[in-house]
């Protein structure tokens, strides 16, 4: 056999070593028996544990919804949390399958991390929160202002190239975790505390006095968030990618907890692929045919989950503004499953 031949079969079966090494998360999970969550733990409406030590949240969610795929019960997962500075070299080393933490997808975040984003689950930016007493109407009135905010965060680059693109004078206090960053806002240490304008309607809430606190006009930035997966898995980043997709098409065709088995009935050809009445879509994906009515069993399509934990009805008040549909006037619009 020719050397140069024999090197490029060398190569192929390292490569594909390589890729049977790394494309087992689906396979780990089901032999461990529950799905690793890497979330946040601190934020409101969107990923934290309550008194009893049982976790609620937008995202939170979301990660269940990925375990009733899998296993057809949204309660087999393990909710990790994770602060901003250590949620990336957790999902890098293993230790979670998902990142599903108010996490910005950027560019380096794509190519320089091994990791990859698998869509957008929650459109936002970034906000600034000021005591009322100091009586601003803008955050261009923030010039010398002590900001807190968090480390290894878009959050506090964006701040930098805020107050820098408006010539403005920063003087950012930085911590290394949301409850340090605000517990210094709240103190006095700081004028004004930033963050994602989602999680300032949550934050405020922790303050000790919240009505004394408001929110300032201006959105700073693109937030675009998205759940993380590791590079080299292809199937678990289509079941990730597929599962916040599917509860996407089952608000826009009306299938809720309450009708999805009487929808799975439907002659729509639309509904009957999304459900699993026509195709096999699931076994694509490596799940079963009736993947998506696990979900919205579980969990609820994209609406619902996002009224019960972040919706009008909650604490936070959130309305749905670019995460609305696309038929609604929002941003949120799944490809087809076909």
């Amino acid at each position: 056999m020719k050397p140069v031949f024999v090197a490029l079969l060398a190569a192929c079966a390292a490569l594909a070593t390589g890729a049977s090494a790394t494309a087992a998360t689906l396979d780990n999970i089901k032999a461990r028996g529950s799905l690793n969550c890497g979330a946040n733990g601190q934020l409101p409406g969107f990923g934290m544990p309550d008194a009893q030590g049982i976790w609620t949240g937008f995202d939170v969610e979301l990660c269940r919804a990925l375990a009733a795929a899998v296993f057809n019960d949204p309660q087999k997962v393990k909710f990790v949390a994770l602060t901003a500075k250590d949620r990336f070299t957790a999902l890098q080393a293993g230790d979670v399958d998902v990142l599903i933490r108010n996490t910005t997808w950027t560019l380096s975040r794509d190519t320089q991390l091994g990791l990859n984003a698998t869509a957008i689950n929650y459109f936002d930016g970034q906000g600034f929160i000021v005591r009322k007493s100091l009586k601003l109407n803008s955050a261009l009135e923030l010039n010398d202002a002590a900001v807190c905010v968090q480390q290894g965060t878009t959050t506090e680059l964006n701040l930098s190239d805020y107050f820098r693109a408006n010539k403005m004078r920063l003087k950012s206090v930085t911590f290394a975790t949301l409850d340090e960053s605000l517990k210094a806002y709240d103190t006095g240490r700081c004028d004004a505390y930033t963050t994602d304008a989602s999680q300032l309607y949550g934050v405020r809430l922790k303050l000790a006095k919240p009505e004394d606190h408001v929110v300032l006009p201006e959105i700073v930035s693109k937030e675009p968030f998205s759940s993380f997966v590791r590079h080299g898995d292809d199937q678990w980043f289509d079941i990730v990618r597929w599962s916040l997709f599917a509860m996407l098409n089952a608000e826009e065709f009306g299938i809720t907890k309450a009708n999805v088995d009487e929808q799975a009935k439907s002659d729509n050809p639309e509904i009957k692929r999304l459900l699993g009445s026509e195709g096999n879509f699931g076994e694509q994906l490596g799940l079963t045919k009736d993947w998506v009515i696990r979900i919205v069993k579980g969990v609820g399509n994209y609406g619902e989950v996002f009224e019960r934990t972040i919706g009008q009805g909650t604490a936070l008040k959130i309305t749905r503004g670019q995460n609305a549909l696309w038929t609604k006037g929002g941003l949120q619009y799944a490809p087809p499953v076909r």
